[in-house]
């Protein structure tokens, strides 16, 4: 009797905790990555490592319930915005992009469950990640344009900018 109370209570938190943090985590069938669900859309997505826990948003594309496509995925801590990928992703695991830590970029493709491991060191891979995520910015801020808000569209194409002079 105790055990299965005990049970409940744990399964209650777990529930809970889930609510709270706003992504779900969860293990695929057949996958050896932690998958993620947008907690307003419910795409489900991988999200590199570098993004650290938390909630995780995904704006783009989101094909058979998993993201594809150009975006971002955007992590929160609260209302302030967190740490974000930028770039490709296909059934639901980035391919290549950029993830801007904020102080720094971790660039190249997808490996070990993170962006821009051992890819950092070839330059063409690193060139075709920030293009990666020259499209992905461009394509938030279109759909932030889209929505009418102004604020967050100009916010993206300045991001799209600064990737750009990464090239240079």
């Amino acid at each position: 009797m105790i055990s299965k109370v005990v049970t409940a209570v744990f399964r209650a938190l777990v529930f809970a905790a889930a609510a709270v943090l706003g992504s779900h985590e969860f293990v695929e069938a057949g996958s050896e990555h932690s998958w993620l669900q947008d907690p307003n859309t419910h795409c489900r997505f991988v999200a590199p490592a570098s993004l650290t826990a938390g909630p995780t948003f995904w704006t783009g594309t989101c094909t058979d319930g998993k993201a594809s496509g150009s975006g971002m995925l955007r992590r929160r801590d609260g209302n302030r915005a967190g740490a974000a990928f930028f770039g490709q992703m296909k059934d639901g695991i980035p391919q290549i992009g950029v993830v801007d830590l904020g102080d720094g970029y971790r660039a190249g493709t997808f490996d070990q469950d993170d962006i821009g491991g051992r890819a950092e060191s070839e330059p063409q891979v690193r060139i075709d990640a920030f293009r990666a995520a020259i499209e992905a910015t461009r394509f938030v801020s279109a759909k932030y344009k889209v929505e009418n808000n102004p604020g967050s569209a100009q916010l993206y194409e300045t991001l799209a900018k600064t990737f750009e002079a990464q090239l240079d």
